[in-house]
């Protein structure tokens, strides 16, 4: 697969990922990469995103992910492929 062929994928991570400014580091990390998407916690104490843009951007934010800012522990990161949201910029959304 080429690095410039867009995809989108569903990200779930799991950890201490609330309370830790994880979706405002997201939203930073995805926007350098030039992401389109959006993430958001969920009631179950993980955080839940949609990134969508280059492969090798995709590639480059999960391997972030997987680590975080620093005061998050991430304990697991699962990732499935998800419809493109097309350009839509990347945002922060409501807790679902």
């Amino acid at each position: 697969m080429s690095d410039d062929v867009r995809i989108a994928r569903r990200l779930r991570i799991v950890g201490r990922v609330q309370g830790v400014g994880y979706r405002q580091w997201m939203v930073w990390q995805a926007r350098a990469l030039g992401l389109d998407g959006w993430v958001r916690n969920r009631t179950d104490r993980s955080v839940e995103a949609l990134v969508a843009g280059p492969t090798a951007s995709i590639d480059a934010m999960i391997t972030k992910c997987r680590q975080g800012p620093g005061l998050a522990q991430v304990r697991e990161l699962q990732s499935e492929g998800a419809e493109d949201p097309g350009a839509i910029g990347f945002s922060e959304e409501a807790t679902r």
